[in-house]
């Protein structure tokens, strides 16, 4: 389901509050950051001039905290779930975030990678719409899927006919050849190297729906051709449906699964450079 806010009659407001906890949280944490090879020869001015500039608390935190300590209605992912991804921007932030999916909680995924970049990919135009009117300093881009939930079965058998889904050959922009591949992305999705990727879209609950195949595919696609060091951070939600579970389990490998919680599996990705972890012709 693509990410949307839920009306949870079961304590709403308490999990509100738990969010806006979070991000508070996260500002409070980099506020307390200090470089490690700050000389003691810089004057006091100068120190306090770049922490402010550094960790000064930005308008979409600030925008985040309030929305959330005030809403009634909470995101989809459970209060542990949301906390195994947080756990890794804690870390890595300032970072590229991307994510499949657009709702209300974008606030508060763009609020805890602050100065870094959060990208939103979103298949409704009206639903970006909706969203953007009320936070318009979120990042996001529509994007169209050539794939419908109904021929999962299908794709998953035959993928590996077409030379150019193999790990050996697959790429992105303009893969007509492989349908999983999603080849009219933004070219800033193709560009960047992302550090964490969310699949919590697009619509995947009935036969006509995208479903997650070609979102999982590209994951993998983008994680394994990382030219950078370290891992990329691959969290896919819905893992109690069918084709999530199907799909992850050929391209993102059980191997590189590091953490389940509710719903959500958290894998870790190495790029296709590591030959220790990678080998074989197909991704797992």
């Amino acid at each position: 389901m693509t990410i949307r806010y839920l009306l949870r009659p079961e304590k709403p407001v308490v999990f509100c509050l738990a969010i806006a906890g979070f991000i508070i949280g996260g500002v409070l944490i980099s506020s307390f950051i200090q470089p490690a090879d700050k000389s003691f020869l810089c004057s006091l001015a100068g120190v306090k001039a770049r922490e402010t500039a550094d960790y000064a608390t930005t308008p979409i935190q600030l925008q985040a905290i309030v929305h959330y300590a005030t809403s009634r209605v909470t995101p989809q992912q459970s209060f542990p779930e949301i906390n195994v991804t947080f756990g890794v921007l804690k870390t890595l932030s300032p970072c590229n975030f991307l994510v499949f999916g657009l709702g209300h909680d974008s606030l508060m995924w763009s609020s805890l990678n602050p100065h870094g970049t959060t990208l939103f990919l979103e298949e409704d135009p009206k639903w970006v719409q909706a969203v953007l009117k009320d936070a318009p300093t979120l990042h996001a881009q529509t994007v169209q899927y050539r794939t419908q939930l109904k021929e999962a079965d299908y794709l998953l058998s035959t993928y590996k006919t077409e030379p150019h889904c193999s790990p050996n050959k697959a790429y992105l922009r303009g893969n007509n050849q492989c349908k999983l591949a999603l080849t009219t992305l933004p070219d800033e999705v193709y560009d960047k190297e992302w550090d964490l990727i969310m699949i919590d879209a697009p619509r995947g609950y009935f036969p006509e729906a995208p479903g997650r195949m070609a979102a999982i595919f590209s994951a993998a696609v983008m994680a394994r051709g990382r030219k950078g060091s370290g891992v990329t951070h691959v969290f896919l939600h819905d893992v109690d449906r069918k084709v999530e579970k199907a799909f992850a389990a050929e391209f993102l490998c059980r191997k590189y699964l590091v953490k389940s919680v509710g719903r959500l599996w958290h894998f870790e990705i190495p790029p296709a450079s590591d030959r220790e972890t990678h080998s074989g012709d197909w991704f797992c």
